[in-house]
């Protein structure tokens, strides 16, 4: 390097994820260090050929990772279903939910009527809890507004949290999530109100990174997705899909024949899905969240990914519906526990995976070129990051060069 380099995180055990270093696939260096200049790494490696710097920070021989990244969250919404939680355990169906009013449309309800400042408030203890686990990048998707006021609310809050809090926000509109209540029996007409009008206003706004949509007998059929999803090319917006979470309708070739980032769920994935993924390279998104909280017992067909090589990705789905889970290293957890994931797959999973899935190739690993975004904790092996139910070990996380306390203000 012809420069010294801003920072030098020294004295710290690598855990890159980057392909062909070492030999355990975490990509390890026992003793590294990692150069940082202008919030990018410049150098990574072992620690007696690191390039001068500015100053050093001693990492005190803690395993340095990649900041995390959680790429399926519904994180931004207003209210809270525990009460239709209890209800159920206690027998209410589903349907005596929706006929008293409930279900998602009662979180429609409650975040059309929040203001701004209100979801950004009820959103923030929600945030913080994955901060502090050194989440660093953060998909926020729509979908609790089915409206264009609403819709536009929750993406401007969704574009604010990366503005006041440290992460990285990567925003998806999924305005085809469920059928407003003034569409009901109009699920066409409201596919071409959201392909014709709040598309191109929330594009037009610059509030939008991706699309989304939920590709299910209880939400919208294969044609309405395509729709959305052409709507989407014509703003050049990648598309990603909730795809074969209750039943096969063909969302996870649909999505792969666009192109798309990633299918998410996935726990009834046909072996033509998968293979369509594998050839455009889609990332398969698990969200064992949904699952537990379900009570599941389906599991997405990990062996048949794998045989087909198609990257494999874990998020939180965080929502107030089916899962209201804010710690990704949980999921890691839940994920090698309920479908015998590895830990290394898991890791891979909420890093390079993850910003795959966010079409980000600028994050991810611990190479030289990505952004300086890292984790740092106090573990005997990266395993303890999927192993220990509960802990967090993180002890700083480092956003785009920048050391921070894992804990963030609330202060909004």
């Amino acid at each position: 390097m012809s420069e010294h380099a801003d920072v030098l995180f020294t004295n710290a055990r690598l855990a890159t994820m980057a392909d062909g270093v070492g030999d355990e696939g975490y990509g390890i260096v026992d003793d590294g260090a990692v150069a940082v200049r202008d919030g990018r790494i410049v150098w990574a490696g072992p620690r007696q050929e690191a390039p001068a710097a500015v100053r050093e920070h001693d990492c005190g021989g803690l395993w340095l990772t990649p900041g995390l990244v959680d790429c399926h969250t519904h994180i931004v919404h207003a209210g809270n279903r525990s009460d239709e939680w209890e209800a159920r355990l206690n027998g209410a169906s589903y349907e005596d939910i929706a006929r008293q009013g409930g279900g998602i449309m009662s979180t429609v309800r409650a975040t059309r009527a929040a203001s701004e400042e209100e979801l950004l408030r009820q959103s923030s203890p929600r945030i913080a809890a994955l901060l502090a686990e050194g989440v660093t990048t953060l998909e926020i998707k729509s979908g609790y507004g089915l409206d264009l006021a609403a819709e536009a609310k929750m993406l401007r809050v969704a574009r604010r949290v990366g503005m006041v809090f440290p992460v990285n926000v990567a925003t998806t509109f999924l305005g085809a999530h469920a059928l407003p209540p003034e569409f009901a029996g109009r699920a066409d007409e409201y596919i071409v109100e959201l392909c014709e009008r709040m598309l191109p206003a929330l594009a037009q706004e610059g509030l939008v990174d991706a699309v989304d949509a939920f590709c299910e007998r209880i939400g919208f059929t294969h044609a309405q997705t395509a729709m959305v999803f052409e709507a989407a090319r014509q703003f050049g917006l990648p598309v990603k899909l909730h795809a074969e979470q209750l039943s096969d309708q063909g969302g996870a070739a649909l999505v792969a024949d666009y192109g798309g980032l990633s299918a998410d769920h996935l726990e009834y994935l046909s072996r033509e899905g998968a293979a369509a993924m594998a050839r455009a390279g889609t990332v398969a998104v698990l969200l064992p969240g949904a699952y537990y909280f379900l009570r599941e017992t389906t599991p997405p067909p990990l062996a048949l990914l794998r045989e087909l090589g198609v990257p494999l990705a874990l998020a939180t789905d965080c929502n107030p519906g089916t899962s209201p889970m804010t710690s990704l290293l949980l999921a890691l957890n839940m994920a090698c526990t309920l479908w015998r994931m590895t830990p290394l797959e898991a890791l891979r999973g909420v890093t390079v995976n993850a910003a795959r899935a966010l079409g980000r190739a600028d994050i991810g690993s611990i190479e030289p070129g990505k952004r300086a975004d890292l984790a740092l904790w106090d573990i005997a092996r990266p395993a303890d990051l999927a192993y220990a139910i509960g802990a967090n070990p993180c002890r700083l996380v480092v956003n785009g060069g920048v050391p921070r306390a894992p804990r963030v203000s609330l202060t909004v």
